[in-house]
């Protein structure tokens, strides 16, 4: 694999650099910022497309804001990794975010495909993966969205984007949606892939989850949902043996129990490191759950609810064995008016650009065939999918 890569050590804070100096045996978390460049490197050592890997300085706050970026005490500017496959330069671009608990290098299946048909950009949203990590001080749904918003809009501007194709994955999925919102006039078209966030603690479901809340079991789980008890804090907490409970996860989800195309050998190997320098690092991005979710994962402002104010194109791309249920973004097309489609993927799950990286290629572009082939109008959906 070809590579440039343009990466220095702005944005690191002295205690990452100091850190450095330290063999990571001795450390009770073996992790770094550089560690996980590194990782991230290992794992699109297996992409064949040139890339190119950067961090894209958004500045210290929002133009014209009194406070910086998240009531920061410092003028230490923040940064977004990252990462460019630039081999169609005249194509479309397309934009990609993760989802909770991810970072981009989870693509690591879908590059090369989808660079052989766009400009590819993958981003690191702010606080995690190798963007900046910084303190996460919202206190609201609505600042909390605004941390995620406001930053990838002046990410935009700093590489002086417009007119993409936007997609991303759940979590990620709900922000590209929220910004498509505030920010129609940059976004040509919006691909939505398991979105997270269409359902509230009015849906049918909810009923159960208050029965659950009333058990001393759920009041405990409940608890530790609003004390912003994550994931990461217990990969954390593990020290040394934190990589062993991340690598029996994923040998576990993209391996035995795969629902789809199980991961090789190498590409487990890779992945599993990758996922474990992530999540172990600073705190910051993921404390944002409990502001955006009640427990039970049911979104607080429900994209539903603006469904009727959508104003780019839409499709939606859920794997058949997805938790995420379609029939949100069914209810949702009743109150667009714009296009709108529902894509579903055999064999895979939530992870479907993972699980089944054929299909969910096929599905992308079918949903960007007015960008890629403007002369066939009527071009019928690709086999094995379903329109739902």
């Amino acid at each position: 694999m070809a590579e440039e890569t343009t990466k220095n050590d702005v944005g690191l804070s002295s205690k990452t650099r100091s850190s450095r100096f330290w063999p990571s045996v001795l450390r009770w978390i073996p992790t770094s910022t550089d560690r996980i460049i590194a990782a991230e490197k290992c794992l699109l050592s297996v992409v064949k497309t040139p890339y190119v890997q950067e961090y894209v300085n958004i500045g210290s706050g929002p133009p014209g804001s009194k406070v910086r970026w998240f009531r920061s005490s410092s003028n230490e500017p923040r940064f977004i990794n990252t990462v460019t496959f630039d081999s169609k330069r005249d194509s479309p671009t397309l934009v990609m975010i993760h989802g909770y608990g991810a970072s981009q290098g989870f693509f690591f299946r879908n590059f090369d495909a989808l660079a052989s048909r766009f400009r590819v950009i993958a981003v690191d949203q702010l606080g995690w993966g190798g963007s900046s990590r910084p303190d996460f001080t919202c206190k609201s749904t609505e600042e909390t969205e605004a941390w995620f918003i406001d930053s990838f809009e002046e990410w935009r501007k700093a590489k002086n984007l417009s007119n993409f194709i936007l997609l991303g994955h759940s979590f990620g999925g709900y922000v590209a949606a929220k910004y498509a919102l505030k920010h129609p006039e940059h976004v040509q078209h919006l691909i939505l892939v398991g979105p997270a966030g269409f359902t509230s603690e009015s849906d049918a479901m909810s009923e159960w989850v208050t029965r659950f809340r009333a058990t001393w079991k759920g009041a405990v789980l409940n608890h530790l949902w609003e004390s912003n008890f994550t994931p990461q804090k217990l990969v954390r907490g593990l020290g040394p043996w934190g990589p062993n409970i991340v690598r029996r996860y994923t040998s576990a989800r993209f391996g035995r129990h795969s629902i789809g195309e199980i991961l090789t050998e190498e590409e487990s190997g890779l992945l599993t490191d990758y996922v474990y320098h992530t999540l172990a690092a600073k705190a910051s991005g993921e404390l944002c759950l409990k502001y955006i979710f009640s427990f039970g994962a049911f979104a607080r402002m429900p994209l539903l609810l603006s469904a009727y104010e959508w104003k780019v194109p839409t499709t939606f791309i859920y794997g058949f064995q997805d938790w995420m249920n379609y029939q949100g973004a069914q209810e949702a097309r009743k109150h667009m008016k714009v296009p709108c489609e529902i894509i579903r993927v055999p064999q895979a799950g939530h992870f479907v650009f993972i699980d089944n990286p054929t299909g969910f290629h096929s599905a992308v572009f079918y949903a960007c065939r007015r960008f890629l082939t403007p002369d066939l109008h009527n071009e019928s959906l690709p086999e094995g999918l379903t329109s739902a």
